[in-house]
């Protein structure tokens, strides 16, 4: 089972970057993992919010294989305690998906095509992060998830 963090745009700050190299290079040791950047996309002062979702979620659609499960990391979306999200995973990993991707969705949100594709969505927070910073707390969490899963001593209860 191969499990994918995507997002949009590039990351702006190399802090997030390293923090994401970080626990991406960590989670090797777990299970084949990766993200995936999808390009921003150009000349978009003349869209409306609408249309930029939309032009988005094409993107991230023709990326998408049928049998992939999809979750959209998004504020509506159900809040895990570190504990509850390691037991999620760990279910979503004996489903017969080739892949799971966690979707974080570009400044403005996802298009409702891309509502409408996910398997499920799932809240970091009841705060609002930047999209960027959501990176790292998304493989960061991930990570945890399986050190729970393993026993390993890096959650602490």
């Amino acid at each position: 089972m191969k499990v994918e963090l995507w997002w949009i745009g590039k990351t702006k700050f190399d802090y997030l970057d390293e923090g994401v190299e970080l626990y991406q290079k960590r989670l090797r040791h777990y299970l084949t993992f990766r993200v995936e950047e999808i390009p921003d996309l150009k000349n978009t002062k003349s869209l409306q919010t609408a249309q930029i979702k939309t032009k988005e979620g094409e993107l991230v659609l023709k990326k998408l294989a049928a049998n992939d499960y999809l979750i959209l990391l998004d504020e509506n979306g159900k809040q895990l305690d570190s504990l509850a999200f390691s037991k999620f995973i760990e279910s979503k990993l004996q489903v017969s998906a080739k892949r799971i991707v966690f979707l974080i969705g570009g400044a403005y949100g996802f298009s409702d095509a891309i509502y409408k594709r996910a398997n499920g969505k799932i809240s970091l927070s009841k705060m609002t992060f930047s999209h960027q910073m959501v990176r790292l707390f998304a493989v960061e969490q991930i990570y945890r998830a399986m050190t729970i899963l393993k026993n390993e001593p890096y959650h602490h209860q």
